[in-house]
């Protein structure tokens, strides 16, 4: 079994999620008492916010940099926003980086859809880090576009997912913003930031849910095991 570094911490409730899915899916595979040799480098999520993402690269590299000299084989970012910096970090760590957002394409593309909505933070839905890979790898690619709609996913997204907290009107709201991507062609939803698989979740919907958390921890695991 390969050895795995997950940076975690962004947020701790979703690398609660990684640890969770990441064992059950070893053991799920392996039988016995089989679990996953995993080491985690948990990040103050604070400090990620200090820096807020477009400066957190030089956190996310220390996180990285340890995980190496702790003989890991390859690195996992727990979250989709950490992925602004995947090609650079795969590059100077020069070990392999598992990719969230190529996982969920080839995931997608693998039922048969073409056009997919997409729900994350607002530097998520926004910067061309995830949209572009995306696209890329076949797929169209639909936004809530009014900016207080993105605003207001962030605001849940960080100030209360983030802490754990489940509201039941953000619930029915991020139901309705789903709804609103259906409407303009989505044929799916990509839950893509990892706390947002807390709030809402495939029985929610009628249209495929993509779930990135539970679609990264199975790569995670095909990689370990090959």
């Amino acid at each position: 079994m390969k050895k795995i570094g997950l940076v975690g911490g962004i947020s701790w409730v979703s690398t609660l999620d990684y640890y969770k899915y990441i064992n059950e899916e070893v053991n799920l595979r392996l039988g016995g008492l089989n679990a996953a040799e995993l080491i985690i480098y948990s990040l103050n999520f604070a400090d990620v916010q200090k820096k807020t993402w477009e400066g957190a690269y030089e956190l996310l590299l220390g996180a990285c940099q340890s995980l190496k000299a702790s003989g890991v084989e390859a690195i996992v970012l727990g979250a989709n926003t950490a992925h602004l910096y995947a090609d650079e970090l795969e590059q100077a760590v020069q070990l392999p980086l598992i990719s969230i957002v190529s996982e969920t394409a080839r995931y997608i593309k693998l039922q048969g859809l073409n056009t997919v909505g997409l729900l994350g933070t607002k530097f998520t839905m926004e910067k061309d880090f995830y949209r572009t890979k995306l696209e890329q790898l076949g797929l169209q690619v639909v936004v809530p576009s009014l900016h207080e709609t993105r605003e207001y996913i962030q605001h849940v997204v960080k100030e209360e997912l983030g802490r754990g907290e489940i509201k039941p009107e953000s619930k029915a709201r991020f139901i309705d913003i789903a709804n609103e991507l259906m409407q303009e062609g989505a044929e799916g939803i990509i839950l893509g930031c990892t706390e947002i698989p807390l709030l809402i979740s495939q029985v929610d919907f009628v249209v495929p849910v993509f779930d990135t958390t539970k679609i990264h921890a199975a790569a995670i695991v095909d990689y370990m095991l090959s």
